[in-house]
């Protein structure tokens, strides 16, 4: 990444991170034969589904305590094009922060090892009645008071 989306804050904790590797699929292409700009979306979300399972913030684990999670701004800045049945890897990271949102960067590399994208995305954390919180909502605030005391690995 050129240029980090979010800054690290003095006296909070690391990036969390996940990797996930997986194979450019046919549907995915356009006509050019490399991956339509609007499938980068759904790579990004690959790598927020596997990391906020594997620390218990993903999406059925904040519904089903009455937060919601929508996406508010989503940002890709392409580099190289990426072609069928390559394989790539999507690098996610969550960044931390004390306010009732959840920021991710991405990078995502082709077979060969070459950034082809990196982004970021920022959700805004809702209740039932779809109101925003203007703090974090306690299960999430409790999951960052983990990470900030090195819980989390």
């Amino acid at each position: 990444m050129r240029k980090p989306y979010f800054k690290q804050i003095e006296n909070t904790p690391s990036p969390l991170s996940t990797t996930v590797e997986r194979q450019v699929r046919f549907e995915e292409i356009d006509p050019l034969g490399i991956v339509w700009h609007g499938r980068f979306a759904s790579f990004f979300e690959d790598a927020r589904v596997v990391l906020g399972e594997r620390y218990g913030i993903g999406y059925m684990d904040l519904y089903s305590r009455g937060i919601m999670a929508p996406i508010k701004t989503m940002h890709v800045d392409f580099i190289s094009p990426l072609r069928f049945r390559e394989t790539i890897t999507i690098q996610g990271r969550l960044h931390y922060s004390d306010a009732a949102r959840i920021n991710y960067d991405y990078i995502i590399t082709n077979s060969r090892g070459e950034t082809a994208a990196t982004g970021y995305t920022v959700q805004m954390l809702l209740d039932d009645t779809y109101e925003l919180f203007l703090t974090q909502p306690a299960y999430y605030r409790d999951f960052c008071s983990r990470w900030k005391a090195g819980v989390l690995i």
